[in-house]
């Protein structure tokens, strides 16, 4: 199943390798459920140039039985953002993400695979918070109700990656996973390094 993912104006992004739900068990590194921290400096070129230290923690990794649950949904349904999504908000807490120190919000997936050329690809996927204005008014960006991130790091921790915020998951006419997102291009997320 291929990963294709698209804005609202439906322009394409280069191939991004998010394996949301994908990473086959026998490709991901072992489960290590020791807490890992990350910080880096998030740019969101959307609304004109904005920046933020963007830190995660990863509290433990998503077990093989939560990815099979999420890519069931994923392939079982054309249009599956309402069941993932509750699926999502029912899974335990993995670790949570936050912005300039303010409070964190609870991330609900996470799952690593190694690189070819050594390091890993970490994937993080929850929903997004959504404000009591956006709640009771359902505009457009209602639809979008997933944050994922993809990080890349080098053997020293260390790395590059983007971040999804108001993205929906679909299957496309091909059959493909897509990611849809609401804003034009994904906030470039830079000089990742682990902290602990």
């Amino acid at each position: 199943m291929n990963v294709r993912v698209a804005s609202l104006s439906k322009l394409a992004f280069a191939s991004l390798t998010l394996s949301i739900a994908l990473v086959p068990p026998a490709l991901r590194l072992s489960a290590q459920n020791a807490t890992e921290q990350f910080t880096g400096f998030a740019i969101n070129m959307n609304s004109g140039p904005k920046t933020a230290t963007v830190d995660f923690t990863i509290e433990r990794w998503s077990s093989d039985a939560e990815r099979d649950q999420l890519l069931a949904i994923i392939k079982e349904n054309k249009n599956p953002t309402d069941k993932l999504l509750r699926a999502l908000q029912k899974m335990p807490r993995v670790g949570y993400i936050r912005a300039n120190a303010s409070l964190g919000w609870d991330v609900r997936y996470a799952r690593q695979s190694p690189l070819d050329e050594g390091g890993r690809s970490i994937v993080l996927g929850t929903d997004r918070p959504i404000g009591f204005w956006e709640a009771s008014n359902r505009p457009r960006t209602f639809d979008y109700p997933f944050t994922i991130v993809e990080v890349h790091l080098d053997p020293s921790d260390r790395g590059q990656g983007k971040i999804l915020a108001g993205t929906k998951v679909y299957i496309d006419k091909k059959n493909n996973l897509a990611l849809e997102h609401f804003g034009q291009q994904p906030v470039r997320f830079n000089e990742i390094r682990k902290v602990k």
